[in-house]
């Protein structure tokens, strides 16, 4: 019998599935690439002209490692753009870790290039409480505490790659402002409107590729009025990390335009199926269990309940927080309760992989421990076990090479 083969990623390398089926292969359309270093000065330097910003005391906010945008290429031109048009020659840069942790010096060459060692860097941290003002609150009550490096900045540039955000709508964009650059307990809760307490589950309308009627990505959009950027650089990557487009302007239009681009080649109407078997995309997309959650959660939303999803996820830097594996201990209910009085951590995280096995079967191939896996309540696979199963089902499968870039779109 024919086997229909495929190779889907695991962190640096590629694992080849063969199936009795041709398999039902769910995949982003590429961007077409319409941005290089030249295109990219001009469209800075056309924007510049006519912005009149005050560049003298500008600040550009990037993202950490697991959301990169093409740095080391295009920073460069954005830097020396900046000092053209009247920026400070010792220009900084702050990284926008929200509630993550700091990057060692090597790690930030590498994310950043040259760079790195040009300008003077600002690594955010969400617990320096001296570096935050305080701006009031949102309509949902959400405190509004931003960074100082940028409220006191003459001008505030972000670049970033759009991306669907399994519950905020979108990331990329403003949420480099925040909660990239968030107090923490400011961004528990906003985050915490991810819960819907009325009716104890996950707030309906928090899902990737929505933001209107999402009441966090709503909230995000009121403190984002606070401190706009001046400047945004919005990527549009393809399936494999590459930069296809860099999008300069500004304001809520600006953002929602390449949003729309982006989910143009991400967003798939499709139905669920019995079988599905993903791959997170690759390194550095499967760096960890909070990074992968992502793609498991995509690919989740292609499987039919009951059905069973396979995801090749390597997690090389483990769970990726400190905060995630007591939430299981605890169960949904006590769980829910918890956060819903005090949102902490990556509660909300927890719940939604909660509420996915719940509906259906879910077998990691990864590099954590079995315990780590037992903790959490999926099944952990060895890569070989893993293409036994798809070689030996007889129905069709799906395949998604990189579902930390698709989303399943309601028809």
């Amino acid at each position: 019998m024919t086997a229909y083969a495929i190779k889907l990623a695991y962190g640096s390398v590629l694992h080849p599935f063969h199936f009795k089926r041709p398999p039902h292969l769910i995949s982003a359309t590429e961007p077409a690439c319409v941005i290089d270093l030249s295109s990219f000065r001009e469209r800075l330097d056309r924007f510049l002209e006519d912005a009149t910003l005050d560049l003298r005391q500008a600040v550009v906010v990037v993202a950490d490692k697991t959301r990169v945008c093409g740095y080391p290429h295009y920073l460069p031109v954005l830097v020396d753009a900046l000092r053209a048009h009247g920026g400070n020659d010792s220009l900084t840069l702050c990284i926008a870790y929200g509630t993550h942790a700091a990057q060692d010096a090597a790690t930030c060459r590498h994310a950043y290039g040259p760079v790195f060692d040009r300008c003077h860097w600002v690594h955010h941290n969400c617990d320096r409480n001296a570096d935050f003002v305080d701006l009031g609150r949102t309509r949902r009550g959400t405190p509004v505490r931003l960074s100082r490096h940028i409220m006191e900045a003459s001008c505030v540039i972000t670049m970033g790659a759009v991306n669907h955000h399994y519950f905020a709508g979108y990331g990329g964009g403003r949420k480099l402002i925040f909660p990239g650059l968030g107090e923490r307990h400011a961004i528990y809760a906003n985050h915490g409107l991810f819960l819907d307490r009325t009716r104890r589950g996950l707030s309906a309308g928090c899902q990737p590729g929505v933001l209107a009627g999402n009441p966090l990505a709503e909230d995000l959009a009121d403190i984002e009025t606070h401190r706009p950027a001046d400047l945004a650089v919005h990527g549009i990557l393809d399936s494999h990390g590459q930069v296809c487009d860099l999008r300069v302007g500004r304001g809520r239009d600006h953002f929602l335009n390449a949003c729309a681009l982006h989910a143009s080649h991400c967003e798939v109407p499709d139905p669920r199926h019995d079988l599905v078997v993903a791959s997170c995309g690759g390194y550095p997309k499967d760096i960890n269990f909070i990074q992968s959650h992502k793609a498991i959660h995509n690919a989740a939303a292609f499987v039919r309940d009951g059905g069973r999803l396979i995801v090749l996820a390597q997690c090389r830097d483990g769970i990726g927080s400190q905060t995630f594996l007591p939430w299981f201990e605890m169960g949904w209910n006590a769980a829910f309760d918890r956060l819903a009085d005090n949102y902490v951590g990556n509660g909300g995280t927890a719940l939604a992989m909660m509420a996915k096995l719940r509906r259906i079967r879910i077998s990691v191939v990864t590099d954590l421990a079995g315990a780590l896996a037992d903790r959490v309540g999926f099944e952990p696979l060895p890569v070989e076990q893993a293409a036994r199963l798809a070689a030996d089902y007889t129905g069709q499968a799906a395949v998604i090479p990189n579902a930390g870039m698709i989303v399943r779109k309601n028809r």
